[in-house]
């Protein structure tokens, strides 16, 4: 309604029972208004419904019983300052401890004689049963659900309903409704304030789902009108309209033919590089499927129509790694490539830069140092970032802001499920490859303890033997509290099994240089293997090399250990994974199975997502993704779609929200990004 306060601009101290001190704890859980408290949603629900007489409560599960406390004993002052407070309770037909470990509070809160309802875990034996600090609720205050909150060292989840409750109590009646009517009515959804009540003091478990599935469709629907208004953001029009151009010369002088997703793909480029917009794409494809044969094409493309194309990659290794294969490509058809890095040395720096700013050098490839000042074009058309999820969306658009808004192309080798990457990627159109080259073998994978470690290095002798090279894969550098092996160590144990071998050594630490020459000896063969931390995940391709053996494989995730595993099986000779691990646990023979069985990066990607959740999939603040209260990108995957309809809608009507001034306001406060939009 007008004149309606903004709840996340009441700071959340003059909450009643909150006060500045226990705010100072609220604030270490990201609550810092009255807003924030009621967005603070119940992580889980503790059942009351049913109570159990105190001889059926087992002993290895929580349950309700229902008990009446007799007589508080005496403190027990204990050895190291320690106090112990009991009480002594009966259910009506059996008595049982209630124990407290120096905590005064809920055992003077007990009152004797009263009936309450105990929750907790039933210790003891079967004639002296007790419990350790339970939650509890005086007989009169029952409820059906009651909720659980996350929590941080002095706050407690009663002390968090409690402010809640207050919350509900004095400003429930003032929470937006930012949902269109008609959206409401269309999805049958309840209202704002019935929601937030009933996800934080539900009257019935249905009461409870209901509230969360409105609370979910408008987190999601939030979610994705700012990534939607980011993919409107920059499709102004542009001069650059790229027309088609004969890929004849490109195509015939490949050594190879191309596939039909490859194909497929330079089709979808082309068109979006011949609009009247500028392209936004992401080239997503898995490991070995082609990506840079695909951003070639869009390269030669732009040069035919008289514009420059930058791409930029994470690191030094793959910058060098894309300039030595690009050129390759297209120095035969007459294209002039540069590298652009910042260990280059001075006057290499400055020729290239004149080379960019009189429209010499067709395409120049490097990493950061792309974004530097100096760095200027006569004409930019195309930007192409590898590996994207590795900048930030700022670091993308700033060099885009070196042209007249050119085309955009990000790739990513990392293999996201599309209900991921419609997130992640939400302000890209999405490209697939979803072909392997012709040629290419299944690299046979193989999950072994360390009690087979020596076969492995017999094996691994075997491959060098035979004329081909090994990786071999630690997580850490140097040896602390982790019980994983450095990689240091494992050379070391490697060179000492085969002396006769050269066994080279890179890590994360070295300088840029020391990594080059490190990579070089061994892509020319002068090194048999290379003991490695994960930095051999991008940058690396070494045909020859058929053997990848990862150490500790289990403290990896599946989308790591297949971006790892596809170093090898890049020709047309069998290629081999051995991932060696300690662990037994279930979680890990699971992961370590699915390696071993499946080649296809899409469907273990899927796997590692319902394994660890989105939230570890990738690690969110990478992507600037905003952090979700209640949705989940994996079990709310038809709400998604459903947002997902309702978003595009919405913002084709009114691309800047304005008909629908709360909604916008979510949106702004969601995604922090969208402020840069105007959504403020």
């Amino acid at each position: 309604m007008d004149g309606q306060r903004d709840l996340f601009s009441i700071d959340i101290q003059y909450v009643k029972g909150v006060g500045p001190k226990r705010a100072e704890l609220f604030s270490k859980l990201g609550i810092d208004s009255v807003g924030a408290l009621l967005q603070f949603y119940p992580r889980a629900y503790i059942d009351l419904q049913q109570t159990l007489p105190l001889s059926q409560a087992p002993f290895d599960a929580p349950c309700a019983v229902l008990g009446r406390v007799v007589r508080k004993l005496p403190p027990a002052r204990l050895g190291g300052g320690k106090t112990l407070y009991k009480l002594l309770a009966t259910d009506f037909t059996q008595d049982f401890a209630v124990v407290f470990w120096q905590n005064r509070f809920p055992y003077e809160s007990l009152k004797e004689g009263q009936d309450y309802l105990f929750y907790g875990k039933f210790g003891g034996t079967l004639t002296q049963r007790e419990i350790n600090s339970p939650l509890f609720l005086p007989e009169g205050e029952r409820r059906d659900l009651l909720p659980v909150y996350p929590l941080t060292k002095g706050l407690t989840s009663k002390a968090v309903a409690t402010a809640v409750e207050n919350a509900l109590a004095a400003y429930g009646e003032e929470i937006p409704d930012p949902l269109p009517a008609p959206v409401q009515a269309e999805y049958q959804l309840c209202r704002a304030g019935y929601a937030v009540k009933n996800i934080h003091r539900p009257e019935t478990a249905q009461a409870a789902q209901t509230a969360r599935r409105r609370l979910i469709f408008e987190e999601l629907l939030v979610l994705q009108l700012g990534l939607g208004s980011l993919k409107k953001k920059g499709r102004e029009h542009t001069d650059l309209q790229i027309p088609a151009a004969d890929l004849g010369p490109f195509l015939q002088a490949l050594p190879y033919s191309l596939t039909g997703a490859q194909l497929r793909c330079i089709g979808e480029i082309g068109g979006d590089m011949a609009g009247a917009v500028p392209m936004n794409r992401l080239l997503q494809g898995d490991v070995g499927s082609g990506k840079t044969v695909v951003a070639a094409a869009a390269v030669y493309r732009a040069a035919q129509a008289g514009v420059q194309s930058a791409l930029m990659a994470p690191t030094e290794i793959l910058a060098a790694q894309h300039h030595r294969t690009l050129e390759e490509l297209l120095r035969p058809l007459g294209l002039t490539v540069a590298l652009l890095t910042g260990s280059m040395k001075a006057a290499e720096k400055r020729a290239v830069l004149a080379g960019l700013q009189d429209g010499s050098t067709d395409l120049v490839v490097g990493t950061h140092a792309l974004l530097g000042e100096a760095v200027s074009f006569a004409e930019l058309g195309l930007v192409i970032t590898d590996e994207q999820h590795r900048f930030g969306v700022n670091q993308r658009g700033a060099l885009g802001d070196k042209g007249r808004a050119p085309h955009v192309l990000v790739m990513s080798a990392t293999p996201i499920p599309r209900t991921l990457a419609l997130i992640i990627y939400g302000d890209l159109d999405i490209s697939v490859l979803d072909e392997k080259p012709a040629g290419r073998r299944e690299i046979e994978t193989f999950a072994v303890g360390y009690g087979r470690y020596q076969r492995a290095l017999n094996f691994a002798e075997k491959q060098i033997a035979a004329g081909h090279q090994v990786y071999v894969v630690c997580p850490l550098i140097e040896e602390g509290e982790s019980e994983l092996e450095s990689v240091s160590a494992v050379r070391d144990q490697m060179a000492a099994y085969l002396p006769h071998r050269r066994i080279g050594l890179l890590h994360g630490k070295m300088k840029a240089r020391e990594k080059e020459a490190v990579m070089a000896a061994f892509s020319a063969g002068e090194l048999d293997a290379l003991c490695s931390t994960t930095v051999v995940e991008v940058g690396v391709d070494v045909p020859n090399a058929n053997l990848m053996m990862i150490h500790n494989a289990d403290r990896f995730g599946l989308s790591a250990l297949h971006q790892l595993r596809g170093r090898v099986g890049r020709s047309d000779c069998q290629s081999y994974c051995i991932l060696l691990s300690k662990s037994g646990g279930e979680g890990a023979r699971k992961r370590l199975q699915a390696m071993c069985e499946s080649s296809d990066g899409f469907a273990l990607a899927n796997l590692d997502l319902e394994m660890r959740g989105p939230g570890d999939f990738f690690g969110a603040a990478q992507h600037g993704l905003p952090q979700l209260k209640i949705a989940d990108l994996l079990t709310d995957r038809t709400t998604l779609a459903e947002t997902s309809a309702v978003a595009r809608q919405l913002l084709d009507e009114d691309a800047t929200l304005r008909r629908w001034p709360l909604l916008r306001q979510a949106v702004g406060r969601l995604f922090s990004s969208i402020s840069e939009n105007g959504f403020n």
